[in-house]
């Protein structure tokens, strides 16, 4: 397992080629010391273990899946379910593959550049698929570029799955949290979109006015305003540190898990966008090109 450290004045980023994990995320706090802003294991050598797909690239499609799988121009695709729901690539995510560092450059905005090539039917999904991800520093910010190409028609959603962690201690209750999202996902009990979207205004979910997270548990797909790339604010007074969220994507998926302490902003389509003719489409085509870029931009209060 190779682990790369690039770095700026002001954020250190450590990479693993293992699910291309973001293993380290270190910015400085209000009195100028580093605090590591994502939730990581000490040890490369534990990221095998890990079932939270901690920092890592979740692919080949980020979220749930209905119906055991999916048609594409009257091919049905079945994959890899439990009680009819796909999860994040099937068995064998994107974030459980070595991945081949291409690149690391230490210039002005330094960056790391990882590929990983999967092969036609890889857990069911069509297509020989070549993606590149990318981890670049520019100024306060972290900028994840994942981009992709297939040679025939096939499905595909990434994103990164970090859990951010803004201070030292064990609670969210007191992060301030704004998210830039009228609405969210009308779900079932397996969690699985029905196609409808429910209005945030005035329920437990409603952020479009900054205010404390409390009690508020997320494992939901929030809509981000369509006229605008920012999708979330999040700030600790105690450590004095904000993040700002901006992507080229339709969807922010906002979790927090019931074991740890941490939240994930995970930019993206909607799951189970293969089987919801009302959200955007996950199709690549030859000749095309997949590009989810986002930004998660640091700050002090």
């Amino acid at each position: 397992m190779k682990q790369v450290t690039i770095q700026t004045e002001n954020i250190i980023l450590i990479v693993l080629d293992y699910g291309a994990v973001i293993q380290k995320l270190l910015v400085k706090d209000k009195d100028g010391n580093y605090t590591n802003v994502v939730v990581g294991l000490d040890y490369p050598s534990a990221y095998p273990q890990d079932k939270k797909f901690m920092g890592a690239c979740v692919g080949r499609y980020a979220g749930r899946i209905s119906k055991g799988g999916f048609v594409i121009d009257r091919q049905n695709y079945p994959l890899h379910n439990i009680n009819g729901v796909h999860l994040h690539g099937g068995k064998t995510s994107f974030a459980q593959k070595t991945w081949k560092f291409e690149e690391v450059n230490n210039g002005p905005e330094p960056f790391v550049k990882l590929s990983y090539f999967s092969k036609h039917l890889e857990e069911g999904y069509p297509g020989n698929l070549k993606v590149v991800v990318t981890y670049k520093l520019s100024g306060n910010a972290l900028v994840i570029d994942h981009q992709a190409i297939t040679d025939r028609t096939t499905v595909i959603n990434l994103t990164n799955h970090s859990y951010f962690k803004l201070d030292d201690t064990d609670s969210l209750a007191h992060y301030n949290l704004q998210l830039n999202c009228t609405h969210y996902t009308e779900a079932t009990q397996d969690k699985l979109p029905t196609g409808q979207f429910v209005p945030v205004k005035g329920n437990t979910y409603d952020f479009l006015s900054e205010r404390p997270i409390g009690n508020t548990r997320f494992d939901i797909p929030f809509a981000i305003h369509p006229k605008t790339n920012l999708a979330a604010r999040v700030s600790s007074k105690k450590s004095g540190i904000s993040m700002t969220v901006k992507t080229n994507q339709p969807a922010l998926i906002v979790y927090t898990p019931p074991e740890f302490t941490g939240i994930c902003f995970e930019t993206q389509n909607f799951p189970d966008a293969p089987n919801q003719p009302s959200f955007p489409s996950a199709l690549l085509r030859p000749n095309e090109k997949y590009r989810n870029i986002s930004k998660y931009e640091f700050a002090l209060i």
